[in-house]
């Protein structure tokens, strides 16, 4: 071979990547509804996984069971453990608990020029969103100050002018202001049952330099409506709770202000956001909202058992892990762990190299395979765990070699969709019953209706003011030829009404 058309040797790369950095990390990582470490992780097990764990000076690691999946050292006798471990799967019962648990991991931990990096998936990306909004609103107290935080999760989820003047003098008197370098989350949904509509600081929040949210283009039930983040009403765009000594407001007394409150809850609150509105040196949260093929758990993981060598949930974390690197959090991976998730570590260390384009002219040995099983059946949605076992069984032939992520990619794109209101009809008993449903317009109003969902699709708001951001593995999967026996190519259940942007 003539050695100037000999392939580049690959470079060596140290176990973890990155090696080293000026600070250290703690990663916090809150999984799903019922999720927990078992046959069929989500996400944010595969993350943890990849994680260096092994050294508390360079990076702390803490992971959090799902929401429903274990009880709290409150809960007495066995009977109200169970009773209250139903509550919080159906209802987010405990919210509190699981906030309030991330927020005392901090406490003990935080060290000045720390970095604060957290994940999460379905509801736990809301409790991940919940706590960055708790540090946010009254700071992070000290180590050792434990009976303070319930007393400080109380005054995080007071919306009332009074609530925000305490929450900022609690600030001031007791905690600090730390920033949040990075929140992660997959398909955070907007059931979370017995709390106020919205938590403060969940929608945007001054305090986070990176944002990014991986959503189910898919996902059609009630009860996993969207909660997008980069929309805040006009309330949440000027207000921020600072620690800055602020002016008394012109109300005489708590009296005024309640008897205000009563009149005209939404004068006071405007004249309480201005006051609290100081300008300071907060940096604009770059935000990064993207649209994956699939269901709620084909997005966040959890579909498929842990043995499967394709999924789609592969997709979304393969992108995550790409975005921690492009954004410098200096999270560490583990070198050889991103390989089993199909990624190159050389192209993500020492720099994040472009993505080259897609594969859309896969090996015709593969598509063959793909036609003859009938995998292509997917694209119909019609697909339960007999298709899945299949699709193992044709990829555990080839369960260990790992060529590209466009390959991977490809593959990944065209595993099956699992649409929970097909696999378990008990599902469709929430979806003809009437139910209280909360959305937001393209004009930003937020629209509170007492009706049927019907597995209505979700709507992706603003598209022509904002555009829509879809990976590319979208588009993979709806250019596919559908089997024989198929109509249609698949159509995601979300619609585009303009060109979407693709992402890689």
């Amino acid at each position: 071979m003539d050695p100037e058309k000999a392939p580049a040797p690959t470079p060596k790369l140290p176990p973890v990547i990155p090696p080293n950095h000026d600070h250290r990390t703690l990663v916090l990582c809150f999984d799903g509804t019922g999720d927990q470490f078992d046959s069929d992780n989500s996400n944010i097990v595969e993350l943890v996984s990849l994680l260096k764990k092994n050294d508390p000076h360079k990076q702390m690691v803490y992971y959090q069971a799902g929401i429903g999946t274990y009880i709290f050292p409150q809960v007495a006798t066995p009977l109200t453990a169970k009773v209250s471990k139903i509550l919080d799967e159906m209802f987010a019962w405990n919210l509190n608990h699981h906030v309030m648990g991330g927020y005392q991991f901090l406490m003990q931990n935080y060290r000045e020029g720390d970095k604060i990096c957290i994940f999460g998936f379905s509801r736990g990306a809301y409790t991940a969103r919940s706590l960055a909004g708790m540090i946010h609103k009254v700071g992070l107290l000290p180590a050792d100050n434990h009976q303070q935080v319930p007393f400080a999760y109380k005054m995080y989820t007071r919306t009332d002018p009074i609530g925000w003047e305490q929450s900022n003098s609690f600030k001031l008197a007791f905690a600090s202001s730390v920033p949040i370098e990075f929140i992660g989350v997959w398909d955070t949904v907007d059931s979370v049952g017995l709390i106020p509509k919205r938590l403060p600081f969940t929608a945007s929040n001054k305090s986070v330099k990176t944002f990014r949210h991986a959503i189910a283009l898919d996902e059609r039930r009630a009860k996993f409506k969207a909660n997008l983040w980069n929309r805040p009403n006009d309330h949440e765009q000027t207000l921020g709770v600072h620690t800055v000594r602020l002016p008394t407001p012109d109300l005489d007394n708590d009296h005024d202000v309640r008897r205000h409150t009563k009149v005209s809850a939404d004068r006071i609150l405007d004249r309480y956001e201005k006051l609290y509105s100081i300008d300071g040196d907060d940096v604009k949260t770059d935000v990064e909202e993207v649209w994956f093929a699939g269901c709620h758990c084909d997005v966040g993981g959890g579909s498929v058992a842990n043995k499967t060598r394709h999924s789609l949930a592969r997709i979304s974390l393969r992108w995550m892990v790409r975005e921690c690197f492009k954004a410098n959090t200096g999270i560490m991976f583990d070198t050889d762990a991103l390989r089993t998730i199909g990624l190159d570590p050389t192209t993500l260390y020492p720099i994040v190299l472009p993505r080259p384009p897609p594969r859309l002219d896969a090996t015709t040995e593969f598509m063959e395979k793909l036609t003859r099983h009938g995998l292509l059946k997917r694209l119909a949605t019609y697909w339960n765990r007999k298709a899945n076992a299949a699709h193992s069984v044709i990829i555990a032939t080839n369960n260990h070699t790992w060529i590209d992520e466009e390959l991977e990619d490809l593959k990944d794109a065209l595993s099956p969709i699992y649409d929970q209101l097909q696999l378990k009809p008990g599902w469709w008993i929430l979806e003809i019953l009437p139910l209280h449903l909360r959305y937001q317009r393209g004009n930003n109003k937020w629209v509170n209706k007492f009706k049927p969902n019907r597995a209505n699709p979700r709507i992706i708001p603003k598209q022509r003011d904002n555009g829509v951001k879809v990976h590319r593995t979208v588009q993979l999967r709806m250019q596919a030829q559908p089997a024989p026996g198929h109509k249609s190519q698949y159509k995601p259940r979300a619609k585009f009404i303009v060109e979407p942007t693709w992402i890689n």
